[in-house]
């Protein structure tokens, strides 16, 4: 008994270093905040379930054929008692300029390109795991007075209730968008996580503070926030231009805008993002050929140039064939609006009709029936 009360002493002891180690590392890294969550999250299951039955996950079959074990992180690493959570903003710096400006500014153009502001730059998978792995490997020092521990660490690839864990360990609470928010630093973070075997000191929750605000819900073109805390990814612009993989439903489209990957409009509206924090890291600077393009420009890229182009941003990921049908759509909404630039977008689009494949096709077809 007595050893066992001094076993426990010490693993404390150690837990409070390495806490303490862990948040000068982090700082160090670009993390803006760390966070330790216990692993109890049955709370969130019935949520969880309920999403997934309403089919409102869309095409996105992971999600279901992980199912509860999202919400149970030691059935997903055997051991873990405790997550540690950590924030990564990623608005990227613009001296003297508001970025709500900014993007509200693009949004109106209807043949200027629209990127959601975390594509611009380096793909964040590898920035995060990147930095998250130093994080852990950090670890190795602090935890090695224990036999027998483990960390793990995992980003948004893998089934893992991030927005969960982020606000039971005091990261922020869940907007009604259905993204972190933060007091201190609004929404525009990446959320990663390392899987820990050893009961570090947890941090406390934050309460939520949005308030009567539905500004979000308001303000998404698609009407994809169908209640608060609720989204259905079907009609979410980040869905349909990212996740989703074939012709999108012709309904949705002209509410697209000229959003061709992505969509900011919650976060553009949320009050709470007047405080969102710049990056520390130049990884996220957008590239010059993403930040606000014309759509024209984009669309005279050939597979080749756009694989240049995309090369370690997160946009390659979907595709050159998702990435035209995309464009195909803005380019028919710029059509509809009576760009000035009309002939030439008309132009450009037919002669691409020819080499189009099916899907491409079937959207450059409707983009050109929308000219006024």
């Amino acid at each position: 008994m007595v050893q066992d009360q001094e076993a426990t002493r010490a693993e404390q002891v150690i837990g409070q270093q390495v806490v303490s180690a862990l948040l000068q590392r982090a700082k160090a890294l670009g993390f803006s905040q760390i966070g330790i969550a216990d692993v109890s999250l049955e709370s969130a299951e019935p949520g969880l379930l309920a999403w997934l039955e309403a089919g409102f996950h869309g095409s996105m079959a992971y999600m279901a054929q992980h199912g509860l074990k999202r919400a149970r992180p030691a059935e997903l690493l055997p051991g873990t008692v405790r997550v540690i959570t950590a924030r990564m903003d990623y608005l990227p710096e613009r001296p003297g300029t508001d970025w709500r400006v900014l993007e509200h500014t693009r949004l109106a153009q209807p043949a200027q390109a629209a990127l959601s502001v975390y594509a611009r730059g380096r793909d964040y998978h590898k920035v995060l795991r990147q930095r998250l792995q130093r994080l852990a490997d950090g670890l190795a020092d602090d935890l090695g007075a224990l036999p027998h521990w483990q960390a793990r660490v995992f980003t948004d690839s893998a089934p893992v209730l991030e927005v969960e864990l982020a606000s039971r360990s005091g990261l922020g609470w869940r907007g009604k968008h259905t993204l972190t928010v933060s007091r201190e630093a609004g929404s525009l973070f990446f959320l990663g996580e390392i899987f820990v075997n050893v009961p570090l000191p947890v941090t406390p929750p934050v309460s939520a503070h949005c308030g009567a605000c539905t500004a979000c819900l308001t303000a998404c073109p698609t009407g994809a926030i169908v209640a608060p805390y609720r989204l259905d990814a079907r009609r979410c612009i980040s869905y349909l231009t990212i996740e989703h993989a074939g012709p999108i439903d012709v309904h949705l489209r002209p509410l697209l805008g000229n959003r061709i990957y992505g969509c900011d409009d919650c976060q553009l509206v949320c009050p709470w993002n007047k405080f969102a924090r710049t990056t520390p890291l130049p990884d996220f600077a957008p590239r010059p050929a993403l930040d606000g393009p014309p759509l024209l420009t984009l669309w005279a890229w050939d597979e080749p140039q756009f694989l240049r182009q995309t090369e370690g941003s997160p946009i390659r990921r979907i595709g050159y064939g998702r990435w035209r049908r995309n464009l195909a759509i803005a380019l028919g909404n710029a059509l509809a609006a009576g760009d000035a630039a009309s002939d030439t977008i008309r132009h450009a689009l037919w002669a691409a009709r020819s080499s189009a494949d099916d899907l491409v096709g079937e959207h450059i077809d409707w983009a050109l029936a929308q000219a006024v």
